[in-house]
């Protein structure tokens, strides 16, 4: 037997030899299939040569050694009971690229969280209770494409938390509790594609805040609490075809906000996909009607009324001067008349 078929045999043999209990392994794919197994409380011990392993579902506490692993490109931890990732627990994992974290309790990203996660692409935290995004919890991500935060209690970015990320493509921190945004809080992410940040409790949007993600094909604004936009905001997104969505939002309809969505319906580059779905919230005269069905009634009112009210000032002003001119000339006939009497 040659050398080639002696190392694959043997190879084979330790994979099927050293597969954990309860488990299911496959010598071809380097695939290792814990799932739904109860390993709360057991070594996990895989192959050597394991590429692909799956223990969600497992009822883990605890992120399980797995230091020997150096082949390992993808690992599945997804519906645990994690609840913090120790330090150092990927040291040795230099070739994962995929991790999946999604629905345990991680409350926290701790500074050394990404210790030895310099070759992740694809990061999954989702539905987990995370509240802050931290200044150095991602600073050894700089491979990362994908990043899945969604479905947390995220009310904090922290300055400087996404600067790492210089390499990210897909940012998911939608149904959060985001309130408002800083200019700064996306300034390094200049290949970003996708943004979402739908089903948070965003009010406010910085005119800049956007602008340096030069590639950002892709924004969800929808289900937050705006009331006004600025055209600032949007116009600075850089990118070509850029899709934006922004109903389900609690939009307060006047003159300002209608000549915003007339100006931006008026820029090429950007598509405003569900403008026909905007409502009004505000005033309650119009609330459940479509912004756009209102056209520039909402600027014809305005106007009318400013104009009323520019007509009813110059009227009292010049009212107010004919009195006085009135009286001015009355002084001079009662001085005059009460000269005569004392004569």
């Amino acid at each position: 037997m040659g050398l080639p078929n002696l190392l694959s045999s043997f190879s084979s043999h330790y994979s099927l030899r050293v597969c954990p209990s309860h488990c299911l392994c496959d010598s071809i794919s380097f695939f290792v299939n814990c799932s739904g197994t109860n390993l709360s409380y057991s070594l996990v011990r895989p192959p050597l040569n394991t590429e692909y392993m799956d223990l969600s579902s497992c009822s883990l506490h605890y992120i399980p050694s797995l230091h020997s692993l150096w082949r390992l490109h993808t690992l599945l931890l997804a519906q645990n009971n994690i609840w913090e990732v120790e330090q150092g627990t990927w040291s040795g994992l230099h070739s994962l690229q995929s991790l999946d974290l999604n629905r345990n309790i991680i409350r926290e990203l701790n500074v050394s969280f990404s210790l030895g996660l310099d070759s992740l692409t694809h990061l999954f935290i989702a539905h987990n209770q995370l509240h802050t995004l931290q200044g150095l919890s991602f600073q050894h991500l700089q491979s990362l494409e994908l990043l899945d935060l969604q479905g947390n209690v995220i009310s904090t970015i922290q300055p400087g938390s996404l600067r790492p990320l210089t390499q990210l493509r897909r940012l998911r921190l939608q149904n959060n509790f985001l309130q408002s945004l800083r200019n700064n809080d996306f300034s390094v992410l200049q290949k970003l594609e996708y943004l979402d940040l739908s089903g948070n409790q965003i009010h406010d949007l910085p005119p800049w805040v956007f602008a340096p993600l030069y590639s950002l094909t892709f924004l969800n604004l929808q289900h937050n609490m705006l009331h006004h936009l600025r055209f600032q905001t949007l116009l600075s997104l850089p990118a070509p075809g850029s899709i934006i969505l922004l109903s389900h939002n609690p939009w307060e309809c006047d003159c300002d906000l209608q000549r915003v969505f007339g100006k931006l319906g008026g820029v090429q580059r950007l598509s405003l996909q569900d403008r026909e779905e905007l409502l009004c919230a505000e005033p309650p005269a119009l609330r459940g009607r479509h912004l756009m069905s209102l056209d520039t009634r909402l600027c014809v009112a305005e106007t009318v009324t400013v104009l009323i009210i520019t007509l009813t000032v110059v009227v009292t002003v010049v009212g107010a001067i004919v009195m006085a001119e009135r009286s001015r000339k009355k002084r001079p006939r009662s001085h005059q008349s009460e000269m005569f009497i004392q004569d």
